[in-house]
């Protein structure tokens, strides 16, 4: 097995705040594996800095990495050998499971959902689109932008979250709206006030991660009881080992590939969180159609999608799934099987 990774600068078409920081550029990092046969798995790690992950602490851990230890007919043993390595880095882990996926499911022919016996519905799964923190008039703009979308996610958390979700019901009146507060309200009590002024729009589906994940258990039921609108968990949830506390506290959460070390990590979250009756969204970071496309492999598990990171950024360097009116399709992918990504020429 032979290893080789790339850091790519992912310049976003506008700026993009959330609650803890402004960016203008997303930087991530590319990984291949090619086996013995020269069957290339290609993966990528959208690094997280509120986990203390960055492209540096990214490649510092795949130089670590001895590409003989890892097999794509046991992708197990794989990720207990990246395990052993570091308890953390969660995104390099995830760019690696993914290139080892597929090769497995290219050397099984078949596209990666086919060989997880999930499959995939076309024109069935649909994306949200997200709006970043903005004043009025740059939320306007924003949401003029994403017309063609059905489904809009608003960050919150600024001082100015009321004028803006009413620049956007002046030109999207009727669109369903789910909003994410990225921990930004400090209190149950404050985040509480903010949910019930939420649900005063009527389509407005549901709230990510009010309040930090530090929060106590204690309170985020107190929250739960009292919530007009359902709490997903996105910071508080990273595992399947996490579904318990998660069941307690929120009514759904939000997994991403880069949280969980991958597709199997994140496989396992899905059916886990299924299983404890709680609604699933699959999200993700500011990422390349490589990273957007493993993640809609596993489409079928989730009531929710948030996989619009390819659809902020200027020079996406592949092509895999599509969301033409914010609707997943594969049936434009040039290749047949794995990932069903390929190089844009």
């Amino acid at each position: 097995m032979k290893l080789s990774f790339q850091h790519l600068a992912l310049p976003l078409a506008q700026s993009w705040v959330i609650a803890r920081g402004k960016t203008d550029v997303s930087k991530v990092v590319v990984v291949e594996l090619i086996d013995n046969d020269g069957i290339t798995g290609r993966g990528e790690a959208a690094p997280i800095s509120r986990y203390k992950e960055s492209v540096k602490s990214v490649e510092t851990f795949l130089k670590q990495i001895d590409p003989a230890r890892l097999s794509p007919g046991s992708i197990l043993n794989a990720m207990s050998y990246l395990a052993s390595i570091s308890s953390q880095e969660m995104a390099a882990k995830c760019a690696l499971n993914i290139a080892l996926l597929d090769i497995a499911a290219k050397r099984a022919q078949k596209p990666l959902c086919d060989f997880l016996n999930l499959g995939f519905r076309e024109k069935q799964h649909v994306t949200s689109f997200s709006i970043g923190l903005g004043s009025p008039s740059v939320t306007r703009e924003k949401v003029l932008a994403a017309r063609d979308y059905p489904i809009l996610k608003m960050k919150v958390g600024g001082p100015e979250d009321k004028a803006a979700l009413q620049a956007l019901r002046e030109v999207a009146p009727e669109k369903l709206v789910r909003v994410d507060a990225n921990e930004a309200w400090r209190t149950k009590e404050e985040a509480l006030k903010n949910i019930e002024w939420l649900a005063s729009d009527k389509h407005m589906q549901f709230v990510e991660q009010p309040l930090p994940a530090t929060t106590l258990s204690k309170d985020w039921l107190w929250l739960k009881e009292r919530s007009p609108l359902p709490i997903f968990a996105d910071e508080s949830h990273h595992l399947a080992t996490d579904t318990a506390q998660a069941a307690e506290c929120f009514h759904g959460v939000n997994i991403k590939l880069v949280k969980s070390g991958g597709i199997t990590g994140a496989f396992e979250a899905l059916k886990a969180a299924r299983k404890a009756g709680l609604q699933t969204m699959l999200g993700c970071m500011l990422e390349t159609s490589l990273l957007i496309s493993a993640a809609a492999h596993l489409a079928e598990l989730c009531d929710y999608l948030d996989l619009d990171g390819n659809l902020l950024i200027t020079n996406d360097p592949y092509r895999g799934v599509t969301a033409e009116n914010g609707i997943l399709s594969f049936s434009n992918a040039r290749e047949k099987y794995g990932l069903r990504v390929s190089a844009r020429n």
